[in-house]
């Protein structure tokens, strides 16, 4: 199953939801919010050294699970994400990041900087036309991975029909063997 749509550019530039995120806007954690603040302070910024977090677009309400890490990654090596995902030394104060997903089909980069004091901040989504090609590859090999098995499935189902019906036709009377074989058998 792909992970992506047919035309991930496109559906990115036209859509409603990508156009309103990818201009810059303003962004929350979301993390913890039964506790005290300088406890989420404290445990945004560890969830930050972890590669993960979670933040929302305050306009339009959109809450995302965050990963900092490479596309081909995510975090299964359990390592630190580099400074090009998670950058707390850029500004003072703040924290610099930089997400690769896909989204609705779309592979984008979300980027974005929050306080490290008021966990909030500016962030916004842009197409990821790199891993776009890279998932239309896969996709397309797996689509033509399906097409072929397709292909070998209809040839051996044509080629069993086939041995059936020689078979029918080498012996017209179906059942004719199991008859004379149930008289053979009371003979005895």
């Amino acid at each position: 199953m792909p992970r992506v749509v047919p035309d991930q550019r496109s559906k990115f530039e036209n859509e409603e939801f990508f156009r309103k995120l990818s201009r810059e806007c303003e962004i929350k954690y979301t993390g913890f919010r039964d506790r005290p603040h300088e406890e989420r302070q404290a445990r945004f910024q560890n969830a930050c050294r972890d590669g993960r977090s979670e933040v929302a677009f305050v306009a339009t309400g959109t809450n995302l699970s965050l990963q900092f890490f490479p596309a081909n990654l995510h975090g299964d090596q359990r390592q630190v994400p580099t400074r090009e995902y998670v950058d707390f030394e850029r500004e003072t104060g703040k924290v610099h990041l930089k997400a690769p997903m896909i989204l609705n089909g779309v592979c984008v980069i979300w980027r974005g900087w929050i306080d490290l004091q008021r966990l909030d901040g500016m962030g916004y989504l842009e197409y990821d036309d790199e891993r776009a090609q890279h998932e239309d590859a896969l996709a397309q090999a797996a689509f033509e991975e399906a097409r072929r098995r397709t292909r070998d499935f209809e040839e051996r189902d044509r080629s069993h029909r086939e041995d059936l019906e020689s078979r029918r036709q080498q012996d017209p009377s179906p059942g004719s063997n199991m008859a004379n074989a149930d008289v053979e058998h009371k003979m005895r």
